[in-house]
């Protein structure tokens, strides 16, 4: 055996040449840490061992630039809460492993009750439920390519850690997570993720990629997962609060299944209120139940009803919900030499007022809560709903949304779906859009609410709109070139033109009275006001 030393290529320590190739390997990989190598040899039958064979000129030619950035290669081991039931005894298992996850006070209380398990990850009954394909996929330890599309805290994140967990202690090693942000994490990372994924590949070992904001790739960026998914190299589970047929690359959707959450209801973010409660050694004071029968000392007291009202006003969103709950008690529950003094204190509904200030609403002035809500505002003013019209244009002005874009469809809505019934609503809703670009919000909000109302009780008729759809139809189906204008209807400028029959025998009286045909030859008996497709010839 010889004794000649070899400097390892990615930690630069020097080895035995009979045990270099297996330290490089676990280098190169990360799979074991460096800062106690011995010198001994590997076993021959270890799938480290049979990595590669290395002789001195061999490693001097490994590839340093995996090595920079090997803090990305890491796999997430992030400790979440493990959360089996929304009722947690204080002096529970579970409770003890939630509290040493607790050791870092600097991490929010939304990031450290993230659950680890599918029995303990709340809501989205429709995706998770016992007997849905994605429940029955990860109980069974197998991730699919999946794109995970929801608004913010409705649980995407969340539902990945359940993932991240199942990888590293469900798959008996053969899973690798790897989480990322695509707000942070560049092409450059992804490919080179990607080559340790396929190496890791050659030893049964699959890699998941968690690709957080994904949406914030563009598509051109997007194509660099499209090979790699496709031949299984990688799976991928991407998270986005943007709609996927917009914001991602179609052959990436084609590859992956869209997994749709929804915001989670009061009941879901009353059980996360009530276990991060439990969590930090609070109690939910419920008046069926006497605090006589606690089995410790809480550091805190918050009533049922306060929880009610904060899991309410969080339109579904729990990450609101726990911040807000954080927050309170962060101001009310003293540190623990204080707590010996004074005791438990009593967190009120004016303590989460406080630090809220107002009602969470979701309101996206670019994404699809601005077109789905001008949708509704359009079809109740349509549908003569005056106060289904006058609610979704609060929820608009009260969102932030631009008070001239509001006024600029309503102009569309007087033409389109009042017209000729009452010719009186065009000119309020262009008056109506002048006055919002000169006075602005929120004076201008008045303006708003008045046009609303009258183009909600305004008769309705889409005569215009149904004649204007139908002649675009015939021109639009029109077999071969358009028809020629008809010479007795043309301009005749000129002596040439008047001598080749340009509007000759034309007169200005009624169509009935003049002997003419104005539309062209083919259409003459057309009627887009009660159209029939047999009409054209």
């Amino acid at each position: 055996m010889s004794c000649d030393k070899i400097a390892c290529p990615i930690c630069f320590k020097e080895f035995s040449s009979s045990t270099i190739e297996g330290h490089v390997s676990k280098c190169l990989f990360l799979n074991e840490s460096t800062s106690n190598e011995s010198s001994t040899s590997f076993k021959d039958g270890s799938p480290v061992g049979k990595l590669i064979k290395l002789d001195d000129t061999k490693a001097k030619r490994i590839n340093l630039g995996t090595m920079k950035r090997k803090s990305n290669l890491i796999e997430s081991t992030s400790v979440s809460t493990n959360v089996e039931s929304s009722k947690i005894s204080p002096n529970s298992s579970v409770n003890t492993e939630i509290k040493k996850s607790f050791g870092n006070d600097h991490v929010p209380l939304a990031e450290r009750m993230r659950p680890t398990t599918l029995t303990g990850y709340v809501g989205q009954t429709h995706i998770l439920g016992p007997s849905t394909i994605l429940f029955q996929l990860l109980h069974k330890s197998e991730v699919p390519n999946i794109i995970l599309w929801g608004p913010p805290g409705c649980g995407k994140t969340s539902l990945a850690n359940v993932i991240a967990h199942i990888c590293k202690n469900k798959s008996n090693g053969k899973m690798r997570y790897v989480k990322l942000s695509a707000a942070m994490a560049g092409v450059g990372e992804i490919k080179e993720m990607i080559t340790i994924a396929s190496n890791e590949l050659k030893f049964n070992r699959r890699t998941v990629i968690f690709m957080d904001e994904i949406h914030r790739f563009n598509k051109n960026q997007q194509d660099v997962f499209l090979p790699h998914v496709e031949s299984g190299t990688i799976t991928l589970i991407g998270a986005t609060t943007e709609n996927p047929s917009f914001s991602l690359n179609s052959a990436l959707l084609s590859r992956c299944r869209v997994i749709v959450l929804e915001k989670l209801t009061v009941l879901n973010l009353i059980s996360i209120l009530n276990r991060a409660v439990t969590s930090v050694d609070g109690i939910v004071y419920k008046s069926s139940e006497p605090l006589e029968n606690a089995s410790k000392i809480p550091k805190f007291i918050i009533d049922e009803p306060t929880i009610e009202w904060l899991a309410g006003t969080c339109d579904g969103d729990a990450r609101i919900a726990l911040g807000g709950l954080e927050l309170a008690i962060q101001c009310k529950v003293p540190g623990e030499e204080d707590f010996l003094k004074t005791g438990p204190v009593t967190i009120t509904l004016n303590d989460i007022k406080e630090g809220l200030k107002k009602t969470h609403m979701l309101y996206d002035k670019k994404g699809d809560q601005h077109y789905d809500m001008i949708s509704a505002l359009h079809k109740s003013v349509r549908a003569s709903d005056e106060n289904a019209s006058l609610y979704w244009l609060t929820r608009m002005i009260l969102g932030g949304e631009n008070p001239v874009y509001i006024a600029r469809r309503l102009v569309r809505m007087a033409c389109e779906d009042i017209g000729l019934a009452d010719p009186k609503a065009l000119g309020i809703a262009v008056h109506t859009m002048h006055g919002c670009k000169m006075i602005g919000m929120p004076e201008c909000d008045v303006l708003l609410t008045q046009c609303t109302i009258y183009l909600a009780r305004a008769p309705k008729s889409r005569l215009m709109e149904d004649a204007l759809r139908a002649a675009q139809r015939v021109v639009a189906e029109h077999q071969g070139s358009q028809p020629a204008v008809p010479l007795h209807l043309r301009n005749a400028p000129t002596k040439l033109m008047k001598n080749l029959g340009y509007s000759k025998g034309y007169n200005m009286r009624h169509k009935d009275e003049s002997g003419l045909n104005y539309l062209p030859e083919g259409l003459e008996n057309v009627n887009f006001f009660d159209f029939d497709e047999s009409c054209i010839v």
